[in-house]
Order: structure tokens, then C-alpha cells, then sequence
């Protein structure tokens, strides 16, 4: 690996476990086990070295999220996958914790890829949920980019509930509360 890269993945590990604040360049330098020089050679500075991070991290998300979304399956069974995908729930999301970040909301160029990333996810939801109405899996009173919403307000929700309580309970509790709510209409039952 090179030295570029190991400078972008230490700081996007950084990131994660300390914000823009935390994320000192002489940790990143410890971190990556390269020199300043190193650092200061590949990268003008502290936000340069953050974006190309936060652009891998966000890179990473958004193709890991279309493999379980653009996968086989039903518009539930591709939002269930989604849901219910392996997640280091106590870390939290890499990208979903840099919201909380004062200092990336605050830098135009920090927040881009972002809001990019969690604006695609929103709209890669709704195309699901439109193609469910579509097939008429899904109640036709859902409104495709509410649900989209719901569904990334309780992933990011319930990595916050998760972190606060210690325990991944809240998070499961959350998930499997949202896809009781989305489960599939099986045909209308006739009154009796």
C-alpha cells in the first residue's frame, strides 16, 4: 500500500473514532507510520488530507449499500438486506458520525460528500419502494421518499440509540419495528 493510501486510511479511521478536531496530523502520521514529509508531499494540509478521506469513506459506503440494494429480490427483500446487513452498530456509521462534526458541517467541501452520499442512499431507497408500489408489494398510501427517509433516520437512529445504551438491542429493535411497518400487503382480507 502506498504511503497516500496509508495517510488516507489512518485519517479515515481517525475521523471515525475522533472527528475533524481529534484527527491531529502528527496522529495520522503515527497512525500511518509515515513522516511529515510524507504527509505534507502528498497532501497541502489537514483539510486536504480529511476530504480525500471522507470521499473514500463515503466512496465506500455508497457501493456497499448499492451491492445488498441492487442485489435479487423483492423491493423488501433488497430494503430487508439493507437493514439487517452486518454494521459495527456500536461504532456508528463512519459517514452518519460526521454530521455530528461541527467542524466538516461547517466546511463547504468537507459536508459535499455527505450530503452527496446520504442524498444518493435517500434516492436509491425511494427507486425501491417506487419499484414495491410498482409491483404492488407495498401499500400504494407509502410515499417513496418519506419511506426513504424513514429507512436512513432509523439506521443513523439507532446507531445513536445503540452507542447511548451500550447495546445493539435498540438498533435491532428499530430495524425490525420498520420492516413489521414495511412488510409486504398479502392481499385484503374481507370482513367477516
Amino acid at each position: 500500500m502506498s504511503t497516500r493510501d496509508r495517510l488516507i486510511e489512518a485519517t479515515q479511521e481517525l475521523l471515525w473514532e475522533r472527528g475533524y478536531v481529534g484527527t491531529s496530523p502528527k496522529a495520522v502520521q503515527q497512525h500511518a507510520g509515515a513522516g511529515q514529509g510524507s504527509m505534507y508531499h502528498h497532501f497541502t494540509g489537514k483539510p486536504d488530507l480529511a476530504l480525500a478521506a471522507i470521499r473514500r469513506t463515503a466512496a465506500a459506503m455508497r457501493a456497499t449499500a448499492e451491492q445488498v440494494l441492487g442485489g435479487r429480490g423483492s423491493a423488501y427483500e433488497r430494503i430487508s438486506a439493507y437493514l439487517l446487513c452486518e454494521r459495527d452498530v456500536l461504532r456508528g456509521c463512519p459517514v452518519g458520525r460526521l454530521t455530528m462534526d461541527s467542524d466538516v458541517m461547517a466546511a463547504d467541501e468537507l459536508r459535499a460528500p455527505v450530503e452527496e452520499t446520504i442524498g444518493r442512499l435517500r434516492a436509491r431507497l425511494a427507486e425501491i419502494v417506487q419499484e414495491g408500489l410498482d409491483q404492488g408489494e407495498f401499500d400504494g398510501a407509502l410515499v417513496p421518499d418519506e419511506i426513504a427517509a424513514t429507512v436512513v433516520a432509523t439506521v443513523q437512529g439507532g446507531y445513536v440509540l445503540a452507542r447511548a445504551s451500550g447495546s445493539t438491542a435498540a438498533f435491532e429493535a428499530g430495524v425490525r419495528g420498520l420492516l413489521s411497518l414495511l412488510a409486504p400487503r398479502t392481499g385484503s382480507a374481507s370482513p367477516a
